[in-house]
């Protein structure tokens, strides 16, 4: 089948726990088409509901993640059109996976490619990725959180670097800036990725999930009420079979077995 037939994102299961979702529009520089956000959108309401999966893996081709969004669907629309399309509601699923999601990025994370990034919980990054925002390039600017995740990331002085230049940074400048978690050669990429994915895979995974919703629920609460958020997420753990398993296996100096129970 060629790539013109294949479908823009490609699902697969590599090893158990583990599901890899991969960006597969080559000749499109990966562009963020309509029908790619709409699948990859039903790919992640999917793995959330599959209890055989405890991490997600994100990746693109070798030499480009994601190129931005698809300009030939937007330069001849107006205001209303690009209202209607409601990306809010089609990248929800992705912002709100209660699962760990790793980005593995080569080549150029540009506009909405570094805006999908960013809802990754690591970025693993080859030595040759670059992030950017360009979209002030064209006349418009980011528009599904490359302003707001990014200054999160990032901070207000690099956030407005980015985005008012449109300049892009190097993954080693990525990760000075705290927008990635690794930086490795690019042919490591995925293993490294995978890496991670299992390591996560094989912890207890209401723990997992549970601090990743408390890590991003308190980014912008109050410490106090963040703090509150912890305390009780913790003590729910208590009434986990998982920890029990965890807490004896630890006792009985054995490799704990976890269930997500």
């Amino acid at each position: 089948m060629s790539h013109e037939c294949s479908p823009p994102v490609l699902l697969e299961r590599p090893e158990t726990g583990i599901a890899v979702l991969r960006l597969n529009r080559p000749t499109a520089t990966n562009a963020l088409s309509l029908e790619l956000q709409a699948l990859l959108s039903r790919h992640f309401i999917a793995l959330a509901d599959d209890p055989d999966v405890r991490c997600i893996v994100l990746t693109g081709g070798e030499k480009v993640f994601a190129a931005g969004g698809d300009i030939n669907s937007m330069a001849g629309v107006g205001p209303i059109d690009i209202y209607r399309r409601h990306t809010e509601r089609v990248w929800a699923p992705i912002q709100h996976c209660p699962k760990p999601v790793i980005a593995a990025v080569c080549g150029y994370a540009y506009g909405g490619g570094c805006e999908l990034a960013m809802l990754a919980d690591i970025i693993v990054a080859g030595e040759g990725a670059r992030f950017s925002q360009p979209e002030i390039r064209i006349g418009i600017m980011p528009g599904i959180g490359g302003t707001q995740r990014l200054v999160r990331a990032v901070g207000k002085a690099k956030a407005m670097r980015m985005a008012l230049t449109g300049q892009p940074i190097s993954a080693h400048e990525a990760w000075v800036a705290g927008l990635v978690s690794d930086v490795v050669p690019d042919d490591r990429v995925i293993p490294t990725a995978l890496e991670l994915a299992r390591s996560i895979a094989a912890m207890p995974p209401l723990a997992a999930e549970q601090i990743k919703e408390v890590i991003l629920a308190g980014l912008d609460a109050p410490l106090d009420t963040a703090l509150a958020l912890e305390r009780k997420a913790n003590a729910l753990l208590f009434a986990s079979r998982d920890q029990k398993e965890g807490m004896q296996a630890f006792i009985e100096k054995r490799p704990p077995k976890f269930e997500g129970r």
